[in-house]
């Protein structure tokens, strides 16, 4: 065991550490099953097309105008998220895309496809920038990057277990006489209810409401928050109404180049997310590999598995250096820079080896990536700043999809809209580096606690 580092004190190691036993884990699972329900459509995808007779173009109109729905909804969900507190908005986000998302096992045409589609994605709306506001009202600056890591293992954990879970839901499906993608949809849409319930009993809005921390730790992370808050930029001199807050964060030059910047970034995670299973099937096509349902979850889950463990050890890294720029921008470029050559090549496994690197980089840039708008955001324009970069980055969740499969279907190969992937992702990781740096007052790192809050 490690001596803990001298900067640390008692209070704020217990505190931190149970904080991040009452939040993270709990937030973790939410997360999974909001991914399980949101990239369940890559696996039925190997069915349900031919089923209800949908092309590989509406398939990635269908898969991606989920973000539309999402973009226009995320500001006004998180500002009614900063109003009602997340216990409450959360609970009915979680709530109502898990009707929705189970509702995908009823569908009959493209029409229904589409339709559904972009209703879950109003519907999940506020939920990912809502957890990044809620940890910034919960942890410290200097613990932000790790934390965020941490709650984002929840996107490899669904890819990981999902993979196999989808493909097996739709495989008993098969073998019981129902089809298998409708069932999967079905089942993989309870969670999302339930935990919805939760939720509202479960999470507490704020510090101080955190009848389950001591007093004396409730008082070291209130006042440790308060003194951040107060040396923010946007905080700095007069105190502003919430409104007009809600309208510098909304005006900032620098939350539209973060917007910009991870719209870059998640491009990458986006086109991978719905199409690595189609790409895998593909080969059997262009190189007479034939890879089963079963063996394509399992090969998808390698990349995710692999992006676990690279983004807790660069966040952890970010966090210790102070560094967020380099950290994220530099994750992104590799990771383009990997998938765009692994096409090149065109060999199958060297292919999956540069999904494996491009999921590594861009999980790790995007966690790091997030540290970055609590440092010069607070309050309400923290909760709509927020909301604004991940609903204007997410519309490559639109743009990348549809584009892939118009790209597949004029040239007969998913290469070409990866390639334009890649340079989407390029571009955010060159974006991030040369953004300008705004001031910020951090005290030093303590290096010592690890992502669940003991001691390194």
């Amino acid at each position: 065991m490690i001596t803990p580092h001298p900067d640390i004190s008692d209070i704020e190691r217990q505190t931190i550490k149970r904080v991040t036993q009452r939040l993270i884990p709990f937030l973790i699972l939410l997360f999974v099953v909001a991914f399980l329900d949101r990239n369940n459509v890559g696996f039925a995808a190997l069915r349900m097309n031919d089923d209800i007779g949908i092309s590989q173009t509406i398939y990635g109109l269908g898969a991606g105008i989920f973000f539309l729905g999402y973009f226009l909804f995320e500001v006004p969900s998180n500002v009614l998220l900063h109003r009602f507190g997340a216990r409450v908005w959360l609970a009915r986000i979680m709530v109502t895309w898990g009707i929705i998302a189970g509702a995908m096992g009823f569908l009959q045409t493209a029409g229904h496809f589409i339709t559904l589609r972009v209703l879950l994605g109003i519907a999940e709306a506020g939920f990912f920038p809502g957890v990044i506001y809620l940890l910034s009202l919960w942890f410290p600056a200097r613990y932000r990057a790790r934390m965020i890591a941490t709650f984002y293992l929840g996107v490899p954990i669904a890819q990981v277990l999902g993979a196999p879970l989808s493909v097996g839901l739709m495989q008993l499906g098969d073998s019981l006489g129902v089809v298998g993608w409708r069932l999967m949809y079905f089942a993989e849409a309870v969670p999302a209810i339930i935990l919805g319930v939760v939720c509202f009993f479960y999470l507490t809005d704020r510090p101080a409401d955190a009848h389950w921390l001591t007093d004396a730790q409730r008082s070291w992370l209130i006042d440790t928050l308060d003194r951040e808050e107060k040396a923010k930029p946007l905080v700095v001199g007069v105190q502003p109404t919430k409104a007009q807050m809600v309208r510098k964060a909304l005006a900032s030059r620098q939350v539209w180049l973060l917007a910009l910047v991870y719209f870059g970034i998640t491009s990458g995670s986006n086109a991978m997310n719905f199409f690595m299973p189609t790409v895998l099937a593909s080969f059997r096509k262009s190189f007479g590999l034939e890879i089963g349902l079963m063996q394509n979850g399992l090969i998808t889950a390698i990349p995710y598995a692999v992006a676990a463990v690279a983004m807790i050890g660069w966040s952890r890294r970010s966090d210790r250096l102070q560094e967020r720029h380099w950290h994220a921008g530099g994750a992104a470029m590799l990771a383009a820079a990997s998938i765009a050559l692994a096409l090149l090549i065109n060999q199958p496994w060297i292919i999956v080896i540069g999904f494996v690197l491009l999921a590594m980089g861009v999980y790790s840039a995007i966690n790091v990536f997030w540290a970055v708008p609590g440092q010069v955001l607070t309050g309400v324009g923290a909760a709509a700043g927020i909301g604004l970069i991940n609903s204007i980055g997410n519309l490559s969740g639109f743009t990348g999809p549809y584009l892939t499969g118009y790209l597949f279907n004029v040239t007969g190969s998913y290469t070409p809209g990866f390639l334009v992937i890649a340079a989407l992702v390029g571009l955010g990781g060159l974006g991030m580096v040369l953004m300008p740096r705004e001031p910020v007052t951090v005290a030093p790192v303590p290096p010592k606690i690890d992502a669940l809050g003991g001691k390194a």
